[in-house]
């Protein structure tokens, strides 16, 4: 002990140093017990321990949050939104879809399908959605690339589109030309007609335009399970005018998810900030919620110095009993 005693008289800071690697060592070599949990077990008992009906009220808490730092983003940069620029020069940093993120998680699996690039989309609880005997997909601008759609009825064969697209004369050969995986024709599940979507109904006209109220009903549908919207700005007018009858309270969207591209260009009449906003707003009401974003920048690409007004949303309805946030998807 005397030497001991010496050794760190004289030498304390390797005394020092010496000790605690000791005690380092120590920590190593005693045995512990660690619970390795599986992510997916984790997740899964994480989910089940609580009601989905208890996820959405938090998730929903999360989202009116959101909107109060919304109007504080609006209160910065205006104090209006009539003053608030979409796409603002200078140095101002922001852009419009800082405004409006995705704050509203999918309590499901979430996967992109599709392609990579430019026509794949993001699906909210796909899987649950594939289970169902019947379902019923609707999809708004084909433009010869349905890789999405077609992966849809690959994957949910107990599911039907209805595609619209006046710029083609058909569904188009990535569901033409395939089969499913009882080698039975994608075709035989899809129904097209070359119709433009709007916010109005003018059958007469060409291309005859339908909205998607008229549509509904002459197809005899109640609900969409999976709706696309990919109409080169027609979306506000079209989606103003078919939320118009459930802005109500007790009103039910009869849409189950919703993946939309944006165009908020200068020539939309809804680049400006204010008057998208308040039609951001109306989606909002009827009880779409967006899960997921991602901006769209092929023109960006291809033209240098445009605005990046392109985006893709993909929304959940969390309202009636078909919504994928309904306690009826838990035990799916």
């Amino acid at each position: 002990m005397a030497v001991l005693s010496t050794v760190i008289t004289r030498h304390p800071r390797y005394s020092i140093a010496g000790i605690f690697l000791l005690v380092l060592v120590t920590i190593f070599l005693i045995p512990h017990s660690y619970d390795y949990t599986d992510a997916a077990v984790y997740f899964r008992t994480r989910m089940s321990s609580s009601s989905l009906a208890n996820i959405l009220a938090l998730q929903e808490d999360y989202y009116k949050f959101h909107l109060e730092r919304r109007e504080a983003l609006v209160q910065r940069y205006g104090p209006t939104a009539e003053e608030v620029e979409s796409f603002p020069p200078g140095q101002q940093y922001y852009t419009l879809w800082d405004f409006f993120i995705p704050a509203f998680q999918c309590p499901h699996r979430v996967e992109r399908i599709g392609n990579l690039g430019d026509g794949g989309k993001w699906v909210c609880g796909l899987d649950r959605v594939a289970k169902q005997k019947e379902c019923v997909i609707y999809s708004f601008g084909l433009n010869g690339e349905v890789s999405f759609e077609a992966e849809l009825l690959q994957l949910a064969p107990g599911c039907q589109l209805w595609g619209y697209d006046y710029s083609v004369q058909s569904i188009g050969p990535q569901i033409e030309l395939a089969v499913d995986q009882h080698n039975v024709s994608l075709s035989s599940r899809a129904h097209f007609q070359a119709y433009a979507l709007g916010g109005k109904d003018t059958h007469n006209t060409e291309p005859p335009m339908y909205t998607l109220k008229t549509l509904l009903e002459s197809n005899g549908h109640k609900f969409i399970d999976i709706l696309k919207i990919d109409i080169e700005s027609w979306e506000f007018e079209s989606l103003e005018s078919f939320v118009a009858d459930y802005l109500q309270p007790g009103a039910v969207l009869p849409v189950g998810q919703m993946q939309l591209e944006i165009h908020a260009t200068e020539g939309s009449g809804y680049g400006g900030f204010a008057k998208f906003k308040t039609w951001w707003e109306k989606l909002e009401t009827a009880g779409l919620r967006p899960f997921w974003t991602e901006p769209n920048l092929v023109y960006l690409n291809i033209i240098r110095n445009v605005r990046p007004d392109l985006a893709e949303y993909s929304f959940i309805n969390i309202r009636g009993e078909h919504a994928l946030v309904s306690d009826k998807w838990l035990s799916k």
